[in-house]
């Protein structure tokens, strides 16, 4: 029960994640601003990017876009580090080591080319999701750390706005302040001002040697870093206002980014964002005009005309910055003055306005179904029997039941996209199985008896449901993730995530479709009912052989049925901010095996031979969950 809780735990720690736009559209942000620069900021642009790729031009591209966009890229352009910050690295410093000396990058910028066009050519919802859930899958395989580096902070968030009468200076201040919990727009200015400082000492540099060359490439490792954050602040599910248990957070999130969100700008006016995955052109041009701007600061204080007036006078360190996203909740202490917002005024004056905190005017919130929950299960169920449990019956038949379970358990579906199912429960419940439909023999003269001389006549039992993913063999979460998570938590975290999206192999990703969700199940799922439990043994008629006649004898039998689903579908699923409900079918197969036999009669009678019944069968049920913990808690 104890590694049951703390897999538990471990896996409630994963709903967590959460990220702004998709790599591949940070690549076209970022793209999209480095083209509408002006000729001559361009032309410095493209004389520095030459100076980083010196010993490097096997990985980093000629120029700083690339638009081919080839599926099998071979190189690493400028548009394409915002997208590898924050998500696939945790500082500039990383970022940088990730795009020059990493082998899994390339393969990375490979995945989400194909993301990118799977998404530009999907037809509907289901396509898109599918497009996702690859993608993830692939991301998961090709970058270790995807899940785990994402940390347990809002860095990718705009803070909520305490009230209606906050400023924009009160506003900037409480973002950029030591002690703050880190955010989308500290963050930014963080890593732009970090950038700015190293411009200008670079501006004043005479040489054009090793210095100058490392100098220049932190230059452009941090603002692509603080870009990132940048174009998270264009994203309408990080603007919506983040606070909440994790369920709500993510919950939010996702709505506000497929529905979009209208909002107004700290400059005047109204527009309506998008987020992450649903970007539109719109979305993206009006995010690169930002970018743009915040490049143009930077080029202008490496060519020693920009970045005048700052009142931060704390050095930065030489090369790429080291704050790390992911291990950090807080805005550091000393890094930032606070009388530079009006420098940062400019670039964040046309982001949008974020949402109130929680309280009067707040905007609706929505939960992701992660977290505790009871529920009731009911179910109708038909299977095709493949034999009696005697030795002489060998007529396949059909039988119906009905079920009625509790069901409590944690959901953690949809950590990554809509084909994850991390979930885990238990169902406690009760079964009425009717007669089956073939004879204990095939004597034409029992048909006149109706179902009592049925095979397997009608009865019930208590049974039990344990769900949960694997990585690759059923079970294997309980033994070997608490263990990992003591000694590798990272490790562990990799595995049920992993587990939560299909497996190692992942052939149980859910597929959506236009017509519901469709999953592969065998090996998450496992049913065991008992017949004849607590009270009396059921009781059977039996053929068999007397003296060379056929007779029948009377018997008391308690059987264990093991189920084990192996396709999964919901055509239809609602969820509310805290209950759901589904219809779901499943396909099955199972083996039931006879217990001890008591003669009842004939008394002095011989025990039958029995063996074990196979079948397959469907089962239809209504799911409905409650889950816990107060809105906005």
């Amino acid at each position: 029960m104890k590694k049951l809780l703390l897999f538990v735990v471990l896996a409630f720690t994963l709903s967590l994640h959460g990220f702004a736009w998709i790599y591949p559209e940070h690549r076209d942000i970022m793209m999209l601003a480095i083209q509408k620069l002006d000729a001559a900021h361009r032309a410095r642009l493209e004389q520095y990017w030459s100076i980083v790729r010196r010993g490097n031009e096997g990985r980093l591209f000629p120029l700083t876009i690339d638009t081919c966009r080839s599926e099998n890229p071979k190189f690493i352009d400028y548009a394409a580090w915002p997208a590898i910050a924050g998500d696939h690295s945790t500082s500039a410093a990383n970022l940088l080591d990730n795009v020059l000396k990493s082998d899994w990058i390339i393969k990375v910028a490979g995945i989400t080319m194909e993301l990118r066009q799977g998404l530009a050519s999907a037809k509907n919802r289901s396509d898109r999701n599918n497009s996702l859930r690859t993608s993830d899958t692939r991301l998961l395989r090709a970058d270790p750390e995807y899940v785990t580096r994402a940390g347990a902070n809002n860095v990718h968030f705009m803070l909520s706005r305490p009230s209606t009468n906050t400023s924009q200076e009160e506003y900037f201040i409480a973002c950029l302040r030591g002690g703050a919990e880190l955010n989308a727009l500290g963050t930014y200015a963080y890593y732009h001002l970090s950038a700015l400082m190293k411009a200008r000492k670079f501006s004043a540099l005479k040489d054009t040697g090793q210095e100058s060359a490392g100098l220049i490439t932190a230059v452009l490792a941090d603002e692509a870093f603080a870009n990132h954050f940048l174009e998270d602040m264009f994203a309408s599910g990080h603007v919506a206002g983040t606070w909440g248990n994790a369920a709500q957070r993510k919950g939010t999130h996702d709505f506000y980014d497929e529905k979009g969100i209208e909002v107004s700008t700290w400059v005047g006016g109204s527009m309506v964002l998008m987020g992450d995955a649903f970007m539109r052109q719109e979305d993206a041009d009006r995010a690169a005009i930002t970018v743009k701007m915040s490049l143009e600061e930077v080029l202008d204080a490496a060519a020693g005309s920009g970045a005048r007036g700052l009142k931060t006078q704390v050095n930065f360190i030489a090369g790429a910055d080291t704050f790390n996203v992911s291990k950090n909740v807080r805005m550091p202490f000393g890094r930032i003055d606070s009388l530079d917002w009006a420098f940062f005024k400019p670039v964040l004056m046309p982001t949008a306005i974020p949402g109130l905190s929680k309280g009067a005017g707040e905007l609706p919130r929505f939960r992701a179904e992660l977290g505790p929950f009871v529920g009731l299960m009911a179910a109708a169920r038909g299977t095709t029997l493949f034999s009696g449990f005697d030795t002489y019956q060998k007529e396949a038949g059909f039988n119906a039941g009905l079920e009625m379970a509790i069901r409590v358990g944690l959901g953690l579906e949809g950590l990554l996209n809509e084909g994850s199912d991390g979930l885990v429960f238990l169902d406690l419940g009760w079964r009425i199985d009717g007669p089956s439909s073939m004879k204990m023999t095939a004597d034409a003269d029992l048909k006149q008896f109706g179902s009592i001389f049925s095979a397997v006549p009608s009865r019930d039992a208590f049974y039990a449901r344990l769900r949960m993913p694997f990585y690759i063999i059923p079970g294997d979460l309980l033994i070997v993730a608490p263990f990992l998570y003591l000694f590798s938590p990272k490790t562990a975290t990799r595995m049920i995530i992993a587990a939560g999206n299909g497996g190692l192999i992942p052939w149980q990703v859910g597929m959506v479709t236009p017509i519901g969700r469709f999953q592969f199940v065998l090996g998450r799922e496992v049913g065991v009912y008992l017949y004849g439990w607590p009270k009396d043994a059921d009781r059977f008629l039996l053929p068999f052989a007397n003296n060379l006649e056929a007779d029948q004898v009377l018997v008391s039998m308690r059987s264990t049925l093991l189920e084990f689903p192996f396709l999964e579908y919901r055509p239809f699923h609602t969820f509310s901010t805290n209950q759901t409900a589904s219809l779901v079918f499943q396909f099955f197969g199972g083996v039931d095996i006879p217990g001890k036999i008591t003669v009842i009669a004939p008394e002095g009678s011989p025990v039958p031979k029995t063996n074990p019944i196979y079948f397959l069968g469907v089962r239809i049920g209504f799911d409905w969950r409650y889950y816990f913990g107060k809105n906005g808690s």
